[in-house]
């Protein structure tokens, strides 16, 4: 006799397992939700504080360029265009990013894109590459490295940043236009009053476990066919191959009496002696008008057990441990993992939404 009473168990309430569950839901499978937070939404919920919306976990501008992704999300809640161009303050004097011919005129009085080109090729070195300060100092010279780059990520990553891998750096944009907009993609924006009713909307037929902690409770995985597991891979095998490293972060939101704070929705502080690496002022999120302002510091921090896990530290030794995990993952037939976490690598929210959808057309078969 079959005693489940789900046919899947999602473990995190994050945006991969509100897609699969909302996919599952219409074709009238049931699903069991449990996060160990005691909201929906992972780290894109919003707080609703003094009449602004509050990205409590950091910035989540949503951008794609596809089509149906775009519009996919838009029936789960309504998004508001959102252009996002971010500041950085080093030693008091502010820069434009990504680095675009603003920047290139902050730095060196530089107007035009032959200006530009000629002073960073005066500045380049050669290098091999193997780290993430030769491959800054070969493709953005000394300069914009030293001002802009050095101090923000060693302070993000905890690390010397000849230690660091060089794809850290490779999604940072290098244009030679007078386009602040951070992003390249087509569609771009934020939901109307935060993401909450994404996720309300997504889960709104599962049943529902907050403040569970699965690692704690594993035998409710007797009570689904399937698992979904969104949480940390190396977490769920007891570390048996080894401990994955991460990165993690600690916020501190406070009210300031004043309207208007930065008049700028995120500001990166790239000195290595500012122990913050960002200062994210919500109310400009949406425009709203308030008297008031609402600020939240980002702070990066070594990450231990207990200690939320925010970004995987992408090393060769890191990697290696992984794939230790993925390979016992696959004699598991009745768990997949999936999400940032579950398979220890960073991904957009599109690309998140896109390999959920993947994986439902599969379970689905």
């Amino acid at each position: 006799m079959n005693m489940k009473r789900y046919d899947y168990l999602l473990v995190g309430a994050g945006l991969f397992n509100a897609i699969l569950a909302y996919e599952l839901s219409r074709i009238g499978k049931k699903c069991l939700v449990i996060d160990k937070r005691s909201h929906l939404g992972g780290n894109m919920y919003c707080d609703h504080i003094a009449g602004i919306d509050i990205h409590s976990y950091g910035p989540h501008i949503f951008h794609t360029n596809n089509k149906y992704i775009w519009d996919y999300v838009n029936n789960l809640c309504e998004f508001k265009p959102f252009v996002y161009s971010p500041l950085a303050c080093y030693k008091g004097n502010l820069y434009n990013l990504p680095f675009n011919m603003h920047t290139f005129y902050e730095l060196w009085g530089v107007k035009t894109s032959v200006e530009a080109q000629k002073r960073i090729k005066e500045q380049l070195i050669p290098l091999k590459n193997d780290n993430l300060e030769e491959y800054a100092l070969s493709t953005f010279g000394s300069e914009i490295y030293e001002t802009l780059i050095k101090g923000y990520t060693e302070k993000q990553w905890g690390q010397e940043a000849t230690m660091l891998p060089a794809f850290i750096l490779k999604r940072l944009p290098l244009r030679f236009t007078f386009n602040n907009n951070y992003f390249e993609d087509f569609y771009q924006g934020i939901p109307i009053g935060g993401y909450n009713s994404l996720f309300v909307n997504a889960f709104r037929t599962c049943e529902l476990m907050l403040d569970t902690d699965f690692i704690q409770n594993r035998d409710l995985s007797k009570l689904a066919e399937t698992v979904i597991f969104t949480g940390m891979i190396d977490e769920y095998y007891d570390y048996c191959c080894g401990v994955l490293e991460y990165r993690s972060l600690c916020f501190e939101t406070e009210t300031i009496y004043m309207e208007d704070f930065q008049s700028s929705v995120v500001v990166n502080y790239t000195e290595r002696e500012v122990p913050y690496t960002r200062i994210i002022e919500h109310k400009h999120f949406e425009g709203k008008c308030t008297p008031n302002t609402i600020i939240t510091k980002e702070y990066p921090q070594e990450w231990h057990k207990g200690r939320e896990p925010y970004y995987p530290v992408n090393t060769k030794r890191n990697e290696s441990i992984y794939k230790e995990y993925k390979m016992r993952s696959i004699l598991d037939q009745n768990v997949f993992f999936a999400g940032r976490l579950g398979t220890y690598r960073y991904m957009n929210m599109d690309q998140i939404i896109k390999e959920a959808l993947e994986l439902f057309k599969q379970l689905k078969k």
